[in-house]
């Protein structure tokens, strides 16, 4: 049953976000919540990891939590509860791509979808910002904390994104150096 589960939250999932994987996150937050599979900050985690491993970052969220679910077989079906909904849109279209190319409905369509995943992805960029940048007191004292080693850390990085000549660097240089300091400085 479980099983079953997991490969329907999944398939909400891939049928809904539309704009890729980063556009799956509030639908993956809210699946979080409701299901109790993982916590916020293991969403941030879940981000991390996936966005430092090769494939699309959608797949490697669904199998994340699939394989913390349920190991190998909860992995399986996660990624195909994902991506299910994808490949049957594209059978489904495969057939009538010509008639569907011509047609300034569907154009109009996929135009209109454009500040839909662009919101998606934007909603979920601010929420894993504050997740990561910001602590949340108790709802009594509505108090909150401002972690200012990642928030300088932030900074540096956009920084040194506008550095031409660390532009030419391979990403995994990035990504070294974002281990070391998280290791070095434990954020």
């Amino acid at each position: 049953m479980m099983f079953l589960q997991l490969f329907w939250e999944f398939f909400k999932v891939g049928l809904f976000a539309v704009g890729g994987g980063l556009a799956t996150i509030p639908f993956l937050e809210s699946m979080g919540s409701a299901t109790g599979w993982f916590t916020p900050a293991d969403l941030t985690t879940m981000i991390a990891v996936s966005e430092s491993t090769p494939g699309p970052i959608g797949v490697n969220m669904a199998t994340y939590v699939g394989f913390q679910v349920g190991s190998i077989p909860g992995a399986v079906i996660a990624t195909l509860g994902l991506i299910t909904p994808s490949v049957i849109v594209i059978l489904i279209i495969s057939g009538f791509l010509q008639k569907f190319r011509q047609s300034k409905t569907v154009d109009s369509v996929f135009y209109g979808l454009r500040p839909a995943s662009t919101a998606l992805i934007a909603a979920a960029g601010l929420k894993v910002a504050l997740d990561v940048l910001v602590t949340v007191g108790s709802t009594q004292t509505h108090a909150f904390a401002i972690s200012w080693p990642l928030v300088i850390l932030t900074a540096a990085v956009f920084l040194a994104m506008k550095i031409k000549a660390l532009g030419k660097l391979h990403p995994i240089v990035f990504i070294g150096i974002s281990a070391l300091a998280g290791i070095l400085f434990k954020l």
